[in-house]
């Protein structure tokens, strides 16, 4: 039967916590650490948008992703050092933006772009999730620090949004996989969730044996489950970075 190196149960999230606030001079900014990845999300607000929502009065919200050269086991170069950014790293990031659009009223925004970097320090699995979790946080302070300044004259962020991976390993499904089982899971899927309960995306393959539509069914249940967990710990972070700021 196959067991869990970390001896989890199939439907436990990896230890999580949430950071707020750990840069100075960041809107908002918060450190994820989901088991051993950690990525550190920093929101900027900036005036003026991309020339198509020019003269809308629509605003926009973005992001950025990558990974520090020794994130990983081995050394990566910098992908500004070759010259352009892989095709995983643009697909990443359009999905980080996509995710915390999702949560926010634009029109409300006004002509101001909000930018999500998200830099992975470690890698073990689930970097882009954790990006979308982590992301909404500092998202969400950067939103309350341009209301305290005046910037935002009405609240535009709706709603939560995270994200968990899940996968099948010789039959059994299981929530939120490292990086040794993502790779030896024969299906594995990413899911993005807002807090109304809508899916924003649902990303999935079967890498080795087909899926059955049940088997799907279930993945997304399961995911959805331990996104809920995820909500519970982004308001716990973003109470805490408020009440600090209170002071």
């Amino acid at each position: 039967m196959f067991e869990r190196a970390d001896g989890r149960a199939s439907n436990a999230l990896r230890a999580v916590t949430i950071e707020p606030g750990v840069l100075r001079h960041a809107e908002g900014s918060a450190l994820i650490m989901l088991g051993d990845t950690r990525v550190l999300c920093a929101a900027s607000v900036e005036p003026g948008v991309p020339a198509f929502l020019r003269g809308t009065g629509s605003g926009w919200v973005t992001a950025e992703y990558g990974m520090l050269p020794r994130s990983t086991h081995t050394r990566s170069p910098r992908e500004a050092a070759r010259g352009r950014q892989s095709g995983r790293t643009h697909e990443i990031q359009r999905l980080i933006g996509r995710s915390l659009r999702a949560v926010m009223d634009l029109d409300r925004l006004g002509e101001q772009t909000i930018t999500v970097d998200c830099d992975v320090l470690q890698a073990d699995g689930g970097t882009r999730t954790a990006a979308i979790t982590g992301g909404w946080v500092a998202l969400a302070l950067a939103v309350d620090a341009m209301q305290r300044a005046s910037s935002l004259p009405t609240q535009s962020l709706r709603t939560q949004v995270a994200a968990a991976s899940v996968g099948m390993t010789e039959g059994r499904a299981l929530l939120d996989l490292d990086y040794a089982e993502d790779s030896a899971a024969g299906v594995d899927f990413n899911v993005v969730l807002l807090g109304t309960g809508q899916l924003v995306e649902v990303q999935g393959t079967a890498e080795g044996e087909p899926f059955t539509r049940r088997q799907l069914d279930q993945l997304i249940d399961l995911a959805e489950a331990g996104i809920h967990e995820l909500f519970a710990v982004q308001r716990e972070a973003v109470a805490t970075a408020k009440a600090a700021r209170a002071r």
